[in-house]
């Protein structure tokens, strides 16, 4: 399902790139995630520049490009974690489920609560592996405590794949974990207090193979029930879990394509010669 890229003239006298998909296979897919002219400073820096996509529900989309290139920056706008700086400014839309989250009547925190983030490095909390789990649901008054949330900490764990590892020492301390069991946490943590989209930045460069390759497995299974968004330097790894690829270089969304198409048969010179390991 091949994308094309449509270009128009701004009032500013610059042109805007768009990639959608062609008119065929447009019925077919669901857009999740609609980035309109998404523009973001870090003071005087123009970090995002003029950044038009769209994300597909229930399918791994993976940001590549070399360090710098704006691709966590542009991850952190989806659930607004760039609010927290205080030199950022954003303009745009990024709508999600028809909604842009960027209007002033949307309070951040409940954003947060749709698109979940895993980073990193896992990062669980100083508490039990059940209170890991229990802490925000609890908190969000999705649950309460007793059977119905003993209920969402087993569920949360089992998608996750950590339930059989863990469910004789859930009282033990998070940190205990090793650090692959520590990032399945804490996508158990994400998952649970029921999120639409699930973003991943760079989850597995601090794991080991085998805990990468648990990772990955559960990327694939998740994206049935979530649509998901990651950012990755392995470009084997985008190769192997993600539906799309977005390209990214110095704040500029380069190619966005099929992840086959991205890595065999690109379409811009740029995006071929990193992916040939010409630069970056």
């Amino acid at each position: 399902m091949p994308y094309i890229l449509e270009r128009s003239l701004k009032p500013n006298g610059k042109y805007s790139k768009t990639y959608t998909q062609e008119k065929e296979t447009r019925k077919q897919m669901k857009t999740k995630i609609n980035v309109e002219d998404l523009n973001l400073w870090y003071g005087s820096k123009h970090a995002l520049q003029n950044i038009n996509i769209k994300l597909n529900k229930n399918k791994i989309t993976a940001l590549i490009g070399p360090s710098g290139c704006g691709k966590s920056t542009f991850l952190r706008c989806i659930n607004r974690m760039n609010d927290l700086i205080t030199a950022a400014k954003v303009e745009g839309k990024i709508v999600i489920d028809g909604k842009n989250i960027y209007d002033k009547d949307v309070d951040e925190v409940s954003v947060r609560k749709r698109v979940g983030m895993v980073f990193q490095q896992p990062n669980p909390f100083p508490k039990s592996i059940y209170e890991n789990i229990a802490y925000a649901p609890i908190k969000h008054g999705l649950v309460n405590k007793g059977k119905a949330c003993d209920k969402l900490v087993e569920k949360s764990l089992i998608s996750a794949g950590l339930w059989d590892e863990v469910k004789d020492i859930l009282h033990n301390p998070g940190t205990s974990l090793s650090g692959g069991q520590q990032q399945r946490l804490c996508i158990a943590r994400t998952i649970a207090v029921e999120p639409d989209v699930i973003l991943m930045d760079e989850p597995t460069s601090a794991l080991d193979p085998i805990s990468t390759e648990k990772i990955e497995a559960l990327m694939l299974e998740l994206k049935k029930k979530y649509t998901i968004v990651i950012v990755t330097h392995n470009m084997q790894q985008a190769a192997r879990v993600a539906d799309y690829t977005a390209f990214f270089h110095m704040g500029d969304l380069i190619e966005y394509d099929e992840t086959e198409t991205i890595f065999v048969n690109p379409k811009e010179k740029k995006t071929e010669d990193y992916i040939t390991g010409r630069f970056g």
